[in-house]
């Protein structure tokens, strides 16, 4: 099976990412207009409609109120051609009505649907209604004295809509009859214009929001092709080029945050190398130690000097202890531990560092003056206590003879503070800012591992651990957060 480029794959996420911008722009747009439209098309279509069958009933209504029942029966098959009066002046009443009012036809039948006069139609006297069939349920209607009009629009000859008005002819409080008024229903014709330019301008509006969409997609995805392109210059390992900031925010968010992960890897990358050159520093010396000395043991014994053989291996067994530590400091400094975190007191922490190095101060003249104050804290407390061992032991080696070493434990600023402090000659200024880099030591069997080790655990409980030297006064301050109980008991008288 093949596999793509990531940069192929995230390029293909980019296009992918335009077109659902694209469908998700248009998609909901285009199903909003089209119902929308539809929705209001039918709407005042059929509202129009209503309109017009209410405007052809009243019509045929006032025209069947002019209308006598008992004279229009009266006329038979045969009126229209000998032209009866009472034909006549019927014709000449809804002809009138056609006229004044401009609809398409008006006719009266009787009950049972015979053309008694058609003014418009010009369907013989007699002749039934063809239309009447289509609207058997309102003829029905009427026939029980009430109005109605056509529920269904129907084509005329000309090919426009039409619709028609029925109204009751009542002699004596008897349906005898029925007029029907036959409308145009020329409004069809602005609304169809209507909804051809609401089309129109649902096109041109798709149109925009096309447009829109593309500008909008592609403004998300140059930033994050500029992302996806940073990202993949620290995946082949090119830390030292920054990210460049993004005035989105959301992704200038990520720009941020993809920044801060170079920087991170860059120092760590960075650390780490001078943590190779200075492992490989310290074990080429031990190293050529071991081997010279190996070597002339080999020629004692080869010669029967066996004498030397133990102050050679004496050297061997220092050397091979070195190499040791440096393995044991490297890998503490390196490794990742988490932090088993414990209530624990602070003077505690302080006086189980110092016995650890009473012996060692013993031995050198040095005295160990400690003063821890009560503090709870909440701390990984072996951890702590080596990085305390470290600092106190420091302060031994750099004391004089028959000097003190001041520890010191306070609370400071909302935390405590511990303060080892020594009489030695101090730190030179020129080598201060090196001195919490990893392997940096003026000792000649230092691994220049002890102080980032102890600033590195103490930082890793939240703490800082500083300097400050001058000749005959060097203190190091590692602070510490307190918990709750430790701050509520400052408070406390």
């Amino acid at each position: 099976m093949t596999h793509r480029p990531l940069s192929s794959r995230l390029r293909d996420a980019l296009g992918s990412l335009s077109a659902r911008l694209l469908v998700a722009f248009l998609l909901p747009t285009l199903l909003f207009l089209a119902l929308a439209g539809a929705s209001v098309y039918a709407l005042a279509r059929a509202s129009l409609e209503d309109e017009l069958g209410s405007s052809l009933s009243a019509l045929a209504a006032a025209t069947a109120s002019q209308v006598s029942g008992e004279r229009m029966l009266t006329i038979e098959p045969g009126d229209d051609v000998s032209g009866t009066r009472t034909w006549r002046n019927l014709v000449r009443l809804l002809d009138g009505v056609r006229t004044a009012s401009g609809v398409r036809r008006v006719y009266a039948v009787d009950a049972q649907g015979r053309v008694r006069t058609d003014v418009g139609g010009n369907l013989p006297v007699g002749t039934e209604v063809p239309e009447l069939a289509r609207d058997r349920l309102e003829l029905t209607r009427v026939l029980a004295g009430k109005r109605a009009a056509s529920q269904v629009l129907f084509t005329g000859s000309d090919g426009l809509l039409y619709k028609t008005g029925y109204a009751p002819v009542v002699q004596d409080g008897q349906v005898v009859g029925a007029i029907g008024v036959e409308g145009s229903a020329a409004f069809f014709g602005p609304l169809r214009r209507l909804w051809r330019t609401f089309a129109m301008a649902s096109v041109v509006a798709l149109v925009a929001l096309a447009f829109i969409a593309l500008l909008t997609a592609r403004g998300l995805a140059r930033p994050l092709r500029r992302l996806m392109d940073s990202a993949l210059r620290i995946g082949r390992g090119d830390l030292t080029t920054p990210v460049p900031p993004e005035p989105t925010r959301e992704i200038g968010v990520l720009a941020r945050e993809l920044e801060v992960m170079r920087g991170a890897l860059e120092s760590r990358d960075r650390q780490l190398k001078l943590m190779l050159a200075g492992v490989a520093h310290e074990v080429r010396n031990p190293l050529g130690g071991i081997a010279l000395f190996s070597g002339l043991l080999q020629e004692d014994l080869r010669a029967g000097a066996h004498a030397d053989a133990g102050s050679h291996v004496d050297r061997i067994q220092r050397e091979v202890t070195y190499l040791q530590r440096i393995v044991e400091d490297f890998l503490a400094f390196a490794r990742e531990q988490p932090l088993a975190r414990a209530p624990m007191e602070a003077p505690d922490l302080v006086s189980s560092a110092c016995e650890l190095l009473s012996m060692e101060a013993s031995g050198k003249g040095v005295t160990l003056d400690v003063d821890a104050a009560p503090a709870h804290l909440e701390a990984d407390g072996s951890l702590l206590t080596a990085a305390l061992v470290n600092l106190v032991k420091n302060a031994v080696q750099a004391a004089p003879g028959g000097s003190r070493v001041k520890i010191r434990g306070q609370r400071r600023d909302g935390g405590y503070a511990i303060d080892v402090q020594d009489s030695g000659p101090g730190v030179p200024e020129a080598e201060r800012e090196r001195i919490f880099e990893p392997f940096f030591t003026t000792r000649e069997q230092g691994t220049g591992l002890g102080l980032p080790l102890a600033r590195k655990i103490v930082r890793a409980h939240g703490g800082e651990l500083a300097l400050r030297s001058t000749p005959g006064n060097t203190v190091f301050t590692l602070t510490l957060p307190c918990t709750p109980d430790s701050q509520e008991a400052r408070a406390l008288p």
